[in-house]
């Protein structure tokens, strides 16, 4: 009989996440030559890495178990109405939007739409968020959206930098811009060698500096003038850059008007949850004339093979591969799925409900003030749109508990001062709440609808937008639910993602996103805290920080975590910040060259220069390992100045150095740290722990190895792990700082734990895996690679192997023979396998003229058997083409993709159209068309076009 422990099935999950079964596994393993996946790992991993101390973490539970653990944990936030502002508001998700696209598989599994023609959806709708943001600012060029307020204000200074006349090395702040956009531009202004001068609008005249940056409202809510501060700026050479709230742009004049050059800020309150304090899409808008200098994406419009409109990502697209430490900046994701949200946000609302939106929040604001005003309460700001600093004397602390008490959260200002700020979930009942507590019985005087009725005036005509904004049809024709679901599902159809097929993307990572793990980022204990919300309010959100800190140090090695990078490039700022404070604590600030290798991500060395680091290369062998003698000569060569190594381990090749123990110990003989970029921890998990082969500081993609979705681009997570003489050199944060040995170090985000909302999903994978069921998963995905590189071996070159002729989590195959012996290139190819219904594996990264393939542990055999079909498939057309029955320049892989109106519309080509449409038979069981066909790159380029064009350019 079975016992009662198999039958409650703790590991349910784990078969649930891993997608081989036992009898695949035995075939493959019969495939690669192995008897057992532990044999495998043998087999693969150098013998100097393995055999540490065991991944400690409490056995796997089931889904329901897991759930049940998290929501206990939740219930003990408590949700209070946040009148807090500092950049995060309450807002309403339309319900819409939150089942359709932010809980859709369909839009958060895709990845960054580098495959341009089946990524058309959120292409489209990414480009409505650059016209909402082009609109609101009133400025000529906008990207797709950046990590966070504060962060895009960082890099607004450094492109300041970057195009200013002005020889001066300093930077004016306004003294009122948020605190925590302040403590990330002394983070990064020190980095650089940058000084910050702080002040009012009025003083910037006073100092010579390369730009500036002014909060617009700021901090307290005051609308400032602004025009002669930007003028003044602008004379001495200098960029002016706005921080400011889309919600206010709605009503007030806009930065463009005001002469910024840059226009930046959250859009957070269009329609996504604060959520502890984010993911939330940052927006970045600039002039025409500096869009070679803009971090980030840009969408644009081009036109595809039949002169078509058709979108993709222009200039920017992986520019940190291209240009290295010369990038515009180490940016590598953004936040693509929360910039569709408030896209669509915009897109169901329109002008006329935004404005709505807009002018309730004020009126309510103005109603609130008036009522202060007339019962002799000081309001100490002048011109306001949602926010207001008041004066309540030696009253104002019995009046922040009062309000606390009634369920409102405000803003301690000073001891005599609270902020108040108001949303779109405001009402009028909050107003008469907010009374009581403030003024007491005085409240009883005062009556809404009598102060309504006066239309009390709050802000001159002056400070007014005058001109239309979202004027576009797309933001005109959506406004009953029934079209604007139709609208989404619309764009939901042109793009693949995970729901459709596998996307065997090399160092993405592209893994299960269970439904169990992404249940708990829309509860509203999660969703409706501020980050800034009293301590006593986030004990459930402390206890998830803290639980999942835990389980990262069991399986990393690490001594602390660091929460806060809310990107993995985030998270390599962070890792040699801390690497950068040390050696400048011991009295080694003069340290400063980095050794990168050659097969390195190109955020690496963009990272080390946003550090002001030297970057020096190092060479790899012909195996594509790290060339450990040039390693050592160039280790003795900067021995005095060595500060640290950035390393991929297992390596971007796609193999495990033998060497690295041996690496990371020439690098510590040096006194530099070595950094390991996590890029590839999905091959370690539960087998090797970083730190105990000498990493002193990693990130871990929380979006590739732990499960947080990609979302078409973003949000993600790089928290990083850091030994013990690190951990005081990490970053914290200037308004929520967090207890330990780093207390009073600058941030290197906007919010303390980073994109916190989205930490749920991983807590829960690695709750419901265990430490067996992480190993197995590791195992698996080892497994998955090498049945791939085995089977696509006898039809591809694979470039680059370790010990045994194995392979490492993901493989690369060399295109270049092929290339050269048929002319048919790795464009082609990518090209082709969609009309195969896939989406290509990384493309010509980290070698030109290859496909670096990652199946990961989540895809069946029989998913990888169809990829490997699919591949066998286009070699064979390949052939057709070497021997002449295609021409080289009209076969199925040049004229890739092949369009469902290319197919009906006129025929002459010298294949059928059931070779274009339907290469192998299982294809007409799922087929997805792409819905444009091969875009043109040049022209997208020569041509940069980043707003929405008109409904006439696609008829």
């Amino acid at each position: 009989m079975t016992p009662l422990l198999s039958l409650e099935n703790h590991d349910e999950f784990i078969h649930r996440h891993v997608g081989p079964d036992q009898h695949e596994i035995a075939s493959m393993l019969a495939t690669v030559g192995s008897d057992s996946l532990d044999g495998l790992v043998k087999d693969t991993l150098p013998g100097t890495i393995l055999g540490g101390s065991p991944c400690a973490l409490p056995d796997a539970v089931t889904e329901e178990a897991a759930l049940a653990e998290i929501r206990a944990i939740a219930s003990k936030n408590v949700i209070a109405r946040s009148f807090i502002g500092m950049g995060y508001h309450e807002t309403i998700t339309p319900k819409v939007i939150l089942r359709n696209v932010m809980e859709n598989p369909g839009w958060y599994t895709a990845y960054t739409p580098y495959q341009a023609e089946i990524s058309q959806g959120r292409l489209q709708c990414l480009l409505n968020f650059q016209q909402l943001v082009l609109d609101l600012t009133g400025l000529e060029l906008a990207n797709a959206s950046l990590l966070d307020e504060a962060t895009a204000a960082a890099e607004a200074m450094a492109m300041a930098r970057r195009v200013s006349k002005s020889k001066s090395n300093r930077f004016f702040v306004d003294r009122d811009a948020l605190p925590q956009t302040i403590d990330v531009m002394k983070t990064r202004a020190t980095a650089f060698g940058w000084e910050l001068i702080y002040g009012t609008a009025a003083e910037a005249k006073d100092h010579e500096v390369f730009g500036a940056l002014f909060q617009y409202p700021n901090v307290n809510g005051e609308i400032a003038e602004l025009e002669a501060a930007v003028a003044a700026i602008k004379a001495m050479g200098g960029l002016v850059a706005l921080a400011t709230d889309p919600m206010a742009l709605v009503v007030l004049k806009s930065p463009a008007a005001l002469g910024a050059d840059i226009a930046l800020g959250s859009a957070q309150r269009f329609g996504v949850p604060m959520g502890f304090g984010g993911p939330h899409a940052a927006f970045f808008a600039t002039r025409d004339e500096y869009k070679r200098s803009v971090p980030g994406r840009i969408i644009g419009v081009s036109v595809d093979s039949a002169g078509n409109p058709a979108l993709r990502m222009a200039l920017q697209t992986r520019e940190q591969h291209i240009r290295r430490e010369k990038a515009n900046s180490n940016i590598c994701t953004s936040q693509v799925l929360l910039a569709n949200m408030a896209s669509l946000y915009a897109v169901y609302h329109g002008p006329v409900g935004l404005k709505r939106i807009a002018d309730r929040i004020h009126r309510l604001t103005a109603i609130f003030v008036e009522g202060l005003k007339r019962v002799g309460v000081t309001v100490q700001t002048r011109h306001f749109f949602d926010t207001v600093v008041v004066d309540l004397g030696a009253k104002a602390h019995a009046a922040y508990e009062a309000a606390q008490s009634a369920g409102y959260n405000l803003r301690h200002v000073s001891s005599s001062q609270l902020g108040v700020s108001f949303g779109e979930r405001s009402s009028r009942a909050d107003v008469k709440a907010l009374w009581t507590a403030l003024v007491g019985e005085a409240a009883k005087a005062l009556d809404v609808e009598l102060l309504d009725q006066e239309r009390v005036a709050a802000l001159p005509a002056g400070l007014l937008r005058t001109d239309a904004i979202l004027t576009h049809p797309v933001f005109n024709a959506h406004h009953t639910e029934t079209e604007m679901l139709r609208f989404m599902k619309k764009l939901q159809n042109k793009d693949l993602a995970l729901d459709h097929a596998m996307i065997s993307l090399g160092s993405c990572t592209m893994k299960l996103n269970a439904t169990a793990e992404m249940i708990p980022v829309t509860w509203p204990e999660f969703g409706d805290i501020h980050p800034f919300a009293p301590a006593n309010q986030t004990r459930g959100y402390l206890e998830l920080v803290e639980g999942l800190s835990e389980q990262l140090k069991a399986i990393t090695g690490f001594d602390e975590i660091c929460m806060q990078p809310n990107s993995g490039a985030q998270g390599e700022y962070a890792g040699l910040l801390a690497i950068r404070r040390y050696h400048e604590a011991r009295g080694e600030g003069h340290r400063n060259i980095c050794l990168i290798p050659q097969s390195a991500h190109g955020t690496n060395p963009a990272t080390a220069q946003m550090m002001s680091m030297q970057v020096v290369v190092v060479a790899c062998d012909d195996n594509g390992n790290v060339n450990v003698a040039d390693l050592k000569a160039k280790a003795e060569e900067h021995s005095k100045n060595l500060a640290c190594l950035m390393i991929t381990y297992p390596s971007t090749h796609g193999v495990f150095e033998e060497a690295i123990r041996e690496i990371c110990d020439v690098i510590h003989a040096h006194g530099g740290q070595v950094y390991m970029d996590g890029a590839n921890l999905n091959a370690l998990v539960a087998l090797v722990k970083p730190a105990e082969i000498g990493a002193d500081v990693s990130h871990m993609n929380l979006h590739k190895t732990f499960c947080i979705p990609h979302g078409g681009g973003g949000p993600g997570m790089g928290p990083i792990g850091l030994k013990a003489h690190l951990a005081p050199y990490m970053a914290n944060h200037v308004v929520a700082p967090i207890d330990g040995p780093h207390r009073g170090q600058t941030a290197v985000s906007a919010a303390p734990f980073g994109s916190a909302s989205i930490l749920p999903i991983s807590w829960m994978y690695i709750r419901m895996m265990g430490g067996n069921g992480l190993k197995k998963a590791t195992q698996a995905a080892l497994l998955n690679a090498n049945y791939m590189a085995k089977q696509l071996s006898a039809h591809y070159p694979i470039l680059y192997t370790g010990k045994n002729g194995r392979v490492a989590h993901e493989c690369i195959i060399d295109l270049r023979p092929l290339k050269a012996a048929s002319g048919v290139t790795e464009v082609d190819i990518a090209k082709r396998l969609m009309d195969y219904g896939f989406h290509a594996p990384t493309m010509s990264f980290p070698v030109p003229g290859t496909f670096m393939i990652e199946p990961t542990e989540s895809e069946s055999k029989a998913e990888l058997d169809r990829f490997i079909d699919a591949m066998v498939s286009i070699r064979k057309e390949v052939e057709q083409v070497q021997q002449g029955n295609w021409p080289a320049d009209n076969n199925p892989l040049r004229n890739a993709p092949h369009t469902q109106f290319a197919v009906v519309g006129q025929w002459e080509r010298p294949y059928s159209r059931e070779v274009a449409a339907y290469p192998l038979e299982w294809v007409r069981d799922n087929k997805f068309w792409p819905s444009v066909g091969r875009v043109d790159d040049a022209y997208g380029d020569r041509n940069v076009v980043c707003s929405c064009p008109s409904i006439d350019a696609y008829r």
